[in-house]
């Protein structure tokens, strides 16, 4: 065997696909790579706009997404097919792929129709306090099957976006306004006038609390052993929580300080001797 021959055969060979198919998958490398930094870098200053307000935040964040992942996966199939790999079974068999994956991941599915049917209606958008699915806080992110949003203890929850489409979602940022309900008990020896007059001298002095509408403090039940009152007062919506407790605080005072009684529950127990 003559092996100066057989180098020579393989050497050739070599240098026979180095200046055809390797070439094409060296400059397929080249142009993939340059272009996912293009497709990056488009991506981001669609997310920018949203977060400069030029476009809403909610939609710049899943056009982005979509964008990005799209476009990626349409280059890497154009760059395949000039490498020179037949692109017609490849294209089979991401069909079959697809048909098998969709049958097995069938929630998956629903949480996607989920996510186009939130981005479509928008009952909350990306910054809004809302509440669902048992979890509330404040959405950081629309993705195409889960949302995320970060709770007031600072957890981040990811909701899936089938049963949130489909259940109940309160949107607390949607208005700027917000009312503040409260109930307070009194004894029925307390004058419940001048319990009247307290709560509201603290709800109209409270520097948070709206003018308009008025604040409102009336008797709202006659329970077994207390005068219930009521009292609303409307606030800005990012100064609920302040009022709220702010306002517990101060009437508790207050009633102390005048004497008035907050009611509890009391049990009498009569011994009897035969």
């Amino acid at each position: 065997m003559d092996w100066t021959q057989v180098l020579n055969n393989i050497l050739n060979t070599v240098i026979g696909w180095a200046t055809t198919a390797g070439l094409r998958l060296l400059i397929a490398l080249v142009l993939l790579f340059i272009s996912f930094k293009v497709v990056n870098f488009v991506a981001r200053r669609i997310e920018k706009s949203g977060d400069n307000g030029k476009l809403d935040k909610t939609l710049a964040r899943t056009f982005a997404y979509i964008f990005r992942l799209g476009l990626k996966c349409l280059i890497a199939i154009c760059l395949v097919g000039f490498v020179g790999i037949d692109t017609s079974g490849l294209a089979a068999l991401v069909v079959s792929l697809g048909a098998c994956i969709g049958l097995a991941l069938n929630g998956a599915l629903s949480n996607l129709a989920g996510g186009i049917l939130i981005i479509i209606t928008r009952p909350f958008r990306v910054d809004d306090f809302i509440e669902a699915q048992g979890h509330s806080g404040t959405v950081e992110d629309i993705h195409i099957t889960t949302t995320k949003i970060r709770t007031v203890d600072n957890k981040v929850v990811y909701i899936p976006n089938g049963p949130l489409s489909s259940g109940t979602i309160v949107n607390y940022s949607v208005k700027d306004t917000r009312r503040v309900d409260f109930t307070f008990s009194i004894g029925y020896s307390d004058d419940f006038e001048k319990a009247k007059g307290i709560v509201m001298d603290i709800l109209t002095s409270h520097e948070l609390a709206l003018k308009d509408p008025e604040p409102m403090v009336r008797v709202t039940a006659h329970g077994a052993s207390s005068i219930d009152l009521v009292a609303r007062v409307w606030v800005k919506s990012a100064d609920y929580w302040t009022v709220n407790f702010d306002v517990l605080e101060a009437v508790k005072t207050a009633f102390d300080k005048e004497g008035i009684e907050i009611p509890f529950n009391q049990l009498d127990v009569h011994v009897k001797n035969n």
